[in-house]
C-alpha cells in the first residue's frame, strides 16, 4: 500500500518555472514506480513520464521533451517535476501515480489527489 501527494501547483506566467513534488508514504520505495501524469477540463489524461528510484527516468509526452525533467529522492521518498519555459497549453492538473514494478504501465492503481497548475498567456 502506497500514499501519495502532490504539491507545488498555481499559478505562472507563460515562460515561467514551476517545480512539483511527490511524496510517496510506504515502506518500500522500490516496490513502486512512479508516474507523474496531466488532465485538462474536456480533455484525455497525459502520460508524462516515470521515475523507478534506480535512475531509471524518462519524459514519455513529447508536447513537453525539452521542458520538463523528472527526479527523485530517495531519502525524502518524493519525486519530482521540473517544468521550465511553461506554456498555456500545459495548463491542467497534474498527478502523481504508483504502479508495483514489474506492472505494466496501464496497471497505475494509486493516485494522489492531484495539484493544478495553470499558465496565463
Amino acid at each position: 500500500q502506497v500514499q501519495l501527494a502532490e504539491s507545488g501547483g498555481g499559478l505562472v506566467q507563460a515562460g515561467g518555472s514551476l517545480s512539483l513534488s511527490c511524496v510517496a508514504s510506504t515502506r518500500y520505495i522500490t516496490n513502486y514506480v512512479m508516474g507523474w501524469f496531466r488532465q485538462a477540463p474536456g480533455k484525455d489524461r497525459e502520460f508524462i513520464g516515470e521515475d523507478n528510484w534506480r535512475g531509471g527516468r524518462f519524459i514519455s509526452a513529447d508536447s513537453v521533451k525539452g521542458r520538463f525533467t523528472i527526479s527523485s529522492d530517495n531519502a525524502k521518498k518524493t519525486m519530482y517535476l521540473q517544468m521550465n519555459s511553461l506554456k498555456p497549453e500545459d495548463t491542467a492538473m497534474y498527478y502523481c501515480a504508483a504502479r508495483r514494478s514489474g506492472s505494466l504501465r496501464t496497471r497505475y492503481e494509486n493516485w494522489g489527489q492531484g495539484t493544478q497548475v495553470t499558465v496565463s498567456s
